[in-house]
């Protein structure tokens, strides 16, 4: 699994915070070889995401943890479906359920949201792109979840693509500067995005070897027109549009002939999915 380094630290941190030296409750009322079955369930429609998030969760407080799950990530769920079913000690079952459920509604949130806009953009050959716009340390689940609820990855951090914006621009003297600046600083396989705000600067972003072009709030009549000219100049350049983009405006946005649409809103406004977790004892 990519970043499986990065996860597991959030999962550690997760129990650290939630358990520390231990469920003082369980441990005083249940014994630990009691065995149990937990079913999750969805309490309401949406697309799902984490489910192997859940499982890691898990194995980390039993070694033989029966995960058993009824759907896939990226599947459409209806309210009253049995998500999963995990079979394990009652104690281990409720020392994992609310970090497992913390980190699972909060993936099929961003997941069930994402679809929505991912819908809207049906049709169109523009696609959905997430930001950085996410909760400090939850950033590869924040974006595996846009990926499960049929968006794309824009980059993971200030690491794998460069983006130049207004104010490396004042730094570096002029966007033909900064691209040059860090055109030689970097990797060739590495790509470099421009922000331009008006049709003089996305002129520059295409003499200066943009490979992306970041069309940051602008009108949809100024941005139809600085698509024609990236297209006319036949460079390849892709083209963003970024700013304010709320779901009302995604179509007509899309119309202008943009090759992306970055949504900040699908993992800085986060409302988690609810998903129910019920118990049963074995009887065994």
């Amino acid at each position: 699994m990519q970043y499986e380094n990065l996860i597991n630290k959030l999962i550690d941190l997760g129990i650290e915070e939630d358990i520390n030296t231990g469920d003082i409750t369980t441990e005083s009322i249940i014994p630990e070889s009691m065995t149990a079955t937990a079913t999750m369930t969805a309490k309401q429609d949406g697309v799902i995401s984490g489910l192997e998030i859940v499982k890691m969760v898990y194995d980390r407080f039993q070694d033989d943890v029966v995960f058993t799950p009824y759907f896939k990530n990226g599947d459409h769920v209806k309210k009253g479906d049995v998500i999963l079913k995990i079979e394990a000690t009652y104690p281990t079952l409720l020392r994992g359920e609310r970090l497992s459920l913390n980190i699972f509604q909060r993936m099929c949130g961003i997941a069930t949201e994402t679809a929505r806009y991912v819908k809207e953009l049906a049709g169109t050959h523009t696609q959905l792109l997430d930001t950085r716009k996410t909760a400090p340390g939850l950033r590869v689940l924040d974006k595996m979840a846009v990926k499960h609820g049929g968006g794309t990855n824009h980059r993971m951090g200030l690491y794998d693509m460069a983006m130049i914006k207004d104010n490396h621009i004042k730094m570096a003297g002029g966007i033909a500067k900064a691209v040059e600046q860090v055109r030689s600083s970097i990797p060739s396989d590495i790509k470099i995005e421009v922000e331009a705000t008006n049709l003089e600067e996305v002129q520059q972003a295409i003499e200066a070897g943009a490979d992306i072009i970041m069309l940051d709030n602008m009108s949809n009549p100024a941005m139809t027109e600085a698509v024609a000219v990236i297209r006319k100049a036949d460079k390849g350049i892709k083209t963003e549009a970024s700013g304010n983009m709320s779901i009302e405006r995604l179509r007509e946005v899309a119309e202008t002939g943009v090759d992306y649409i970055s949504v900040g809103a699908l993992t800085h406004t986060v409302k988690g999915m609810d998903i129910s977790m019920n118990i049963q004892i074995d009887n065994k």
